[in-house]
């Protein structure tokens, strides 16, 4: 790993690695952080280019990000952890989990996609409009190359197939708010590619974890303790 990642800590136990989405950082997860550092040991991660993480040179891709969480674990001497990623933390948690299974205990996925097309179409059209005109003024402008960098990680990432899930082999939740930017259909097709997972819609958006975490958290609580 070409970067030292960001991380806050607390908690004590078993780790719970959580995950943040696009363009965001580990204070996304400020309830979860302080609900489950009561049973575990709870690592929140700022991803590579987001929040206080360097951006490094190495690619900025969710299969990079991937390898940069199993980077991160072996500094900490951590061999296996119960994984929570969000939305592009949940796409690096899949692959994460496919690429790594000998290190994941439990998984658990929220408003995750596959491909692009996983995403409503009223949310994907304009991420690639935007994206476009990023990478256009990208050349002579360092705040739009790192715009589109983001962008990017929507329009091209993480390209995953259902047959590439059934290399997961840890139990998993796969949950999403019953008004999420994902399809409930693509949902709930991740949730049937898993070899061994279960589904949990729970009332709210894409961002169910920061805005409804008492039903979010008692959903994930359930499923760790199980």
């Amino acid at each position: 790993m070409d970067i030292n990642l960001h991380y806050e800590e607390t908690g004590a136990g078993k780790p719970l690695m959580l995950l943040h989405g696009n363009g965001e950082d580990c204070t996304y997860f400020k309830h979860q952080l302080a609900y489950f550092s009561g049973i575990r040991r709870v690592i929140a991660v700022d991803t590579r280019g987001h929040g206080r993480s360097p951006r490094g040179t190495a690619p900025f891709t969710i299969r990079q990000f991937a390898d940069d969480l199993a980077g991160l674990m072996d500094s900490l001497h951590i061999k296996r952890a119960d994984i929570l990623g969000f939305s592009d933390g949940g796409n690096i948690a899949l692959v994460f989990a496919a690429k790594y299974p000998e290190r994941v205990d439990k998984l658990i996925v929220n408003g995750a996609n596959l491909y692009p097309a996983g995403m409503k179409a009223h949310i994907a059209l304009p991420v690639v409009v935007e994206h476009r005109l990023s990478s256009l003024l990208a050349p002579t402008s360092k705040c739009a190359k790192a715009h589109a960098e983001l962008l990017g990680l929507m329009v091209n990432d993480p390209n995953l197939t259902p047959d590439d899930l059934a290399a997961i082999q840890a139990p998993t939740l796969v949950i999403a708010g019953t008004r999420d930017m994902i399809r409930e259909s693509h949902t709930r097709l991740i949730a049937q590619s898993i070899p061994h997972a279960t589904l949990s819609i729970v009332k709210g958006d894409h961002f169910v974890a920061a805005k409804n975490p008492s039903a979010f958290n008692t959903e994930v609580e359930r499923f760790l303790l199980g």
